[in-house]
């Protein structure tokens, strides 16, 4: 029998409107607090748990919410911290993974503790988008599986007790299932971390690699199997989803660029910012329709949807955005963007981040592509949304 939650659910516009006032209030004010001490980010993570904000992919029977809301929390998150809109987007996908779940048991214990944070987990499965000689690698034994290789990203360490791993069977089927985010050693078996990576940008968030080695992985652990090519196919259908952190990112630019303006009052920065929100809604507006009428497409087939973009030329139209935005940021800042502490250094690094979040080969082509210059196709695009 399916858990539910006990406790009344508030509407989606009053959920966004509770995580609108903690994160501007609260949130914003220690952006830079957030981006450097990882205390201070899992505080800001607990805030989000206070507020039942941490399982908005599960059904909305378990504490969830609907697509368009959850687009527009996780917009809403990376424009005031991108390191807590990274960290959080992580226990987030772990949530979503278990709601889809097959483990009934699993589910059971999880489920009712994730959007409190009373229970938080990490993912660790990029290495199976890598072609060639799995990094990770599963075998089945005698009530589960045997896990070997190395996780070379896992965020959150400090943070979250489990994660979710990903590991290649022999016959190229996909195992996930629920392992130690701590350095631990079981039945001959052992999982071990790596100190925290040093990375140019959102270092609080404490990305390791792990090392699995004879790793037991019991069958009441396993949260799916899936085909061989499941997450490249997911990846495809997926494809705008990592827009909405860059979209976040980009606002945060212009929020610098618009305080520089009011402070400033030059002709030039207020043409910049008035020219970048223009298409920054533009963009918005295009993705988000794009995503409730057909997230899946990619190829431009104008009979399955009239758009003149594709999918991966709107996520990476939200790039360019983030970046373009983040440098605008930067110029208005002077050479105060230079000090290491300044919002706009922080939010320059930010877009680093979301431009690479989630990349595919595809989504790489489209960003190179769309670096090189705008295109005949954005600028019909741009056309097409703004009349």
């Amino acid at each position: 029998m399916a858990i539910r939650l006990k406790t009344p659910m508030k509407s989606q516009q009053q959920r966004l409107a509770v995580a609108e006032s903690y994160l501007r209030e609260t949130v914003a004010p220690n952006a830079t607090a957030l981006d450097r001490d990882p205390e201070v980010l899992r505080q800001a993570l607990a805030g989000l748990g206070d507020r039942r904000l941490l399982a908005l992919k599960v059904p909305e029977a378990w504490g969830g919410a609907d697509p368009e809301t959850a687009r527009q929390f996780q917009e809403m998150v990376a424009r005031y911290s991108g390191a807590l809109a990274f960290l959080q987007t992580q226990h987030q996908s772990a949530s979503g993974m278990l709601a889809r779940s097959d483990n009934e048991a699993l589910k059971q214990a999880y489920l009712p503790h994730l959007a409190s944070g009373d229970r938080l987990l990490g993912v660790g499965f990029s290495q199976l988008r890598r072609r060639g000689t799995p990094m990770v690698k599963a075998r089945p034994v005698a009530g589960g599986f045997a896990i070997d290789g190395q996780v070379p990203w896992v965020t959150g360490w400090g943070s979250f007790s489990e994660f979710i791993v990903g590991a290649e069977l022999p016959d190229g089927r996909a195992l996930y299932g629920v392992v130690p985010f701590a350095d631990t050693q079981d039945n001959g078996g052992s999982v071990t971390f790596s100190e925290p990576m040093q990375l140019a940008a959102m270092q609080s968030t404490q990305t390791v690699i792990g090392q699995l080695e004879r790793w037991f992985l019991p069958a009441a652990r396993v949260v799916f199997v899936k085909p061989a090519g499941w997450i490249h196919e997911s990846d495809r259908h997926n494809v705008l989803h990592h827009s909405f952190f860059a979209l976040g990112c980009a606002r945060a630019g212009l929020d610098i660029v618009e305080s520089a303006r009011k402070k400033k009052q030059l002709p030039a920065i207020a043409a910049a910012w008035a020219a970048l929100d223009r298409e920054l809604n533009t963009c918005r507006s295009a993705i988000y329709q794009r995503s409730t009428q057909n997230p899946a497409e990619s190829t431009g087939d104008r009979q399955a949807n009239p758009s003149p973009l594709t999918s991966l030329q709107l996520r990476a139209w939200a790039i360019a955005l983030a970046n373009r935005c983040a440098h605008a940021a930067v110029t208005v800042s002077s050479g105060a963007a230079n000090l290491s502490h300044h919002p706009a250094q922080r939010v320059y690094r930010e877009a680093l981040v979301f431009s690479v979040s989630g990349q595919t080969t595809a989504v790489m082509e489209a960003t190179l592509d769309r670096a090189i210059g705008a295109s005949e196709v954005e600028v019909a695009a741009r056309s097409h949304y703004l009349t």
